[in-house]
């Protein structure tokens, strides 16, 4: 992005505001940022923001993930702020053409892939705009053909339902049951890597946003309070160079480093779960819009749950995830299984001759960050039980759905010593873990 300046020390423009330095560039710390520039009680004459990030903006699920948003998303303390946050954002700033925002359908598919194996020698030999609407939109399209002796008797030995009329791209003979989960009421999509970059430009207009590339080590506390009061880094240009510390200081301190939390934190109950995905260029264009989650038979007691997501110019496809190997050091040496994307495809090439038809776009892999307590499924937001050490993590699989409410409510707690747009009481991070053990290293 032309938009970025990286700098490896601290400007200095930070001396003599209120300094709130924010660990991740990824989504959840760039809305922080953008919230805490919009709200009345900033002002780039007295406060400053620094934005430190190991290697690059959105580098990892931020820049990876589906970008499914939903009202029925959990945690429900900030679901409805953040989707209407996104709404908002949206009107604001054209989110349609900057980053792909749109309302859209959640459908749930039980299927049945076996079926579209053994008729697939078949199904090549139809003409393809004819087979697309026969297969996808079933009873009233299906009068559009002439009916067969065959597809008679198909229809008598599986009795499968009818697929909404514009779900046209998804084979309608293979699936055996469908619900709606969603409509465009409740329901949108943007594309999370776009959405992350614009924000962050928005909040660097401000002037009182910089940007430092840098891996951060550790958290510095005062000796005479133990109040976190700084971090030191590696500047990434340097980081084969282990010595080459810098030391950065600040009134507050938000770490917002998903499932990396625990490397700063080593009582955070946070990890890492990796997800395998991938973007397919469809043979005929563009497709419906719609987020399916399925449900498919692959074998006789084996089952598959991609989850298939359409964009304006792409289809988004993940599978689920995976703890095969332990979280690397950063967004950079995350492995990706060419083998685990390539049957992502496999899968959804046989539930749609659009996508079978077309190619792959990116095959990539990233780290949601899950929270690993029973009682709780994330996120942590709130103030440590070190003063001014901050936490903005834990999103698990819908951290792009709430990141706007996050942010906000950051910005509240950051500026004000209080959150108003909502109840978070039950995410505060002092509940699940004790963040001065640090003090006693």
């Amino acid at each position: 992005m032309d938009f970025l300046t990286f700098n490896s020390t601290p400007s200095g423009r930070a001396k003599g505001k209120t300094h709130i330095i924010i660990v991740g560039a990824g989504i959840i710390g760039v809305c922080t940022a953008y919230y805490l520039t919009k709200h009345a009680d900033f002002s780039p004459e007295t406060h400053h923001i620094t934005i430190i990030e190991s290697k690059r903006v959105a580098g990892g699920a931020s820049g990876k993930a589906g970008g499914l948003l939903a009202l029925w998303a959990f945690p429900q303390q900030i679901v409805p702020l953040s989707f209407k946050l996104h709404q908002e954002l949206s009107d604001e700033y054209n989110g349609e053409e900057e980053w792909g925002y749109r309302r859209l359908t959640t459908v749930s598919l039980e299927g049945n892939i076996q079926r579209a194996l053994e008729n697939e020698d078949d199904e090549d030999d139809e003409d393809d705009d004819e087979e697309e609407d026969s297969l996808g939109n079933g009873q009233p399209l299906q009068k559009r053909r002439t009916v067969t002796k065959n597809s008679i008797k198909h229809q008598d030995l599986h009795s499968h339902p009818h697929l909404p009329v514009d779900l046209n791209w998804i084979k309608g003979n293979i699936i055996q049951d469908w619900s709606e989960l969603g409509g465009t009421d409740s329901t949108a999509q943007v594309h999370p890597y776009k959405f992350t970059n614009f924000i962050l430009k928005k909040a660097i207009e401000s002037q009182a946003v910089e940007l430092i590339l840098g891996k951060v080590e550790e958290i510095l506390f005062s000796d005479e309070t133990g109040a976190a009061e700084g971090l030191r880094y590696i500047p990434t240009k340097s980081v084969q160079n282990t010595d080459d510390f810098v030391e950065i200081y600040g009134d507050q301190i938000v770490l917002s480093m998903g499932p990396w939390t625990s490397k700063i934190l080593p009582d955070c109950p946070i990890s890492g779960l990796r997800a395998h995905s991938i973007t397919v260029a469809p043979h005929n264009g563009t497709v419906s819009p719609y987020a399916i989650f399925t449900e498919l038979k692959v074998g006789k007691n084996k089952y598959v749950s991609p989850e298939i997501y359409a964009r304006k110019d792409e289809v988004y496809v993940c599978g689920e995830g995976d703890t095969l190997v332990d979280l690397p050091e950063t967004t950079d040496d995350v492995e990706v299984i060419k083998e685990k994307c390539d049957q992502l495809f496999h899968y959804v090439s046989k539930m749609s001759p659009n996508l079978s038809k077309g190619h792959i776009l990116k095959r990539q892999a990233c780290y949601l960050p899950v929270l690993d307590v029973p009682s709780s499924s994330g996120p942590l937001i709130g103030e440590t039980n070190v003063e001014g050490l901050y936490l903005a993590s834990g999103h698990s699989c819908w951290g792009i759905n709430n990141a706007p409410g996050t942010g906000m409510i950051m910005a509240e707690l950051l500026l004000e010593g209080e959150i108003s747009s909502a109840d978070v009481s039950a995410l505060d991070p002092s509940l699940y873990f004790d963040a001065s053990v640090l003090l006693d290293d």
